[in-house]
């Protein structure tokens, strides 16, 4: 054998041997997201109900329904709002909270804490104190309001301010971690462009317009598909600040498809939802790589 050949044999050696390291993980993610995902795609064409000892397979009956049902299209009204608000602000404040701390002192390291400390918390905590804070009667901001000469305003059973109201907080939870991560890509923008651009004439807001914001393109990519992400899987929040009330007015689509199919116990219609979601966000997604592309020579 020349000594190509036996080269040749050693690196498919090592190579197959690769394929050891990783079975763990693959069977990991086959057994624990890849075989549910499929399972799932076949319960939504099925009028499957929990408990039930016949599954009828319905093929796309579901999906029809679901086209047809307002409390739905309602539903993801409600979460495409909240997500476009939420990721535009938090983004938005994040990176006017960043370009204010950019430079590193013991005084921007404590406010940059500050800011993110609201993010470490559960969204459901998060929720049961800004429902406390948010009551109109024994809510610490209605007190303000009353000593201010203000009427106290039922944030949270009101159609018209309790969808606000979420948003407000969905910015307030998250804009530190919009922060953190848009301070991260301005540490990488080099010194030298700045002193380039101050050596043109451009002043603060031009370096920022011609230098920060196309360097931070890549990063506020990242912020802005995390944060719609999550914004579309809206659940915690809305359901422990208002249950989805009032009138459906903050009713999410993962908050419906909880419904469906933990209380009504329609797994077939609630996977349906899931599958349609997913779809959403995949496609949301794709439009936002698609508008914030960047080539490595902007």
């Amino acid at each position: 054998m020349s000594t190509v050949q036996q080269i040749k044999r050693r690196k498919r050696i090592r190579f197959n041997s690769a394929y050891l390291f990783i079975a763990p993980s693959i069977l990991l993610i086959g057994v624990f997201i890849a075989e549910p995902i499929v399972q799932s795609l076949w319960m939504s064409l099925h009028s499957w109900t929990i408990g039930g000892t016949h599954q009828p397979f319905t093929g796309l009956s579901n999906y029809v329904s679901l086209m047809r049902d307002t409390r739905f299209w309602n539903a993801l009204k409600v979460t495409v709002i909240y997500t476009v608000c939420v990721a535009v602000g938090q983004v938005g404040f994040g990176l006017a909270i960043a370009s204010r701390l950019r430079r590193t002192t013991w005084y921007s390291s404590v406010i940059r804490v500050a800011y993110f400390f609201p993010f470490i918390g559960a969204l459901a905590v998060v929720g049961v104190v800004w429902k406390f804070l948010l009551d109109p009667q024994v809510g610490l901001i209605a007190a303000w309001a009353s000593k201010l000469g203000f009427i106290p305003i039922a944030w949270l059973q009101s159609t018209t301010w309790a969808l606000p109201a979420l948003i407000a907080v969905g910015i307030w939870k998250n804009v530190g971690f919009a922060m953190i991560i848009i301070l991260a890509g301005m540490q990488g923008v080099p010194d030298q462009l700045y002193e380039a651009a101050t050596m043109d004439g451009a002043g603060a807001w031009g370096q920022f317009i011609h230098v920060t914001m196309p360097a931070l393109r890549p990063t506020l990519l990242f912020a802005m598909i995390i944060a719609t992400i999550n914004g579309l899987q809206l659940f915690d929040l809305n359901y422990v600040m208002t249950n989805g009330g009032p009138l459906f007015h903050t009713e999410s689509v993962v908050m419906y498809l909880y419904q469906r199919g933990f209380i009504d116990f329609k797994m077939g219609y609630a996977t349906a939802i899931a599958w349609i979601l997913f779809l959403v966000i995949m496609v949301i997604s794709f439009a936002q790589l698609r508008l914030m592309r960047y080539k490595d020579v902007d």
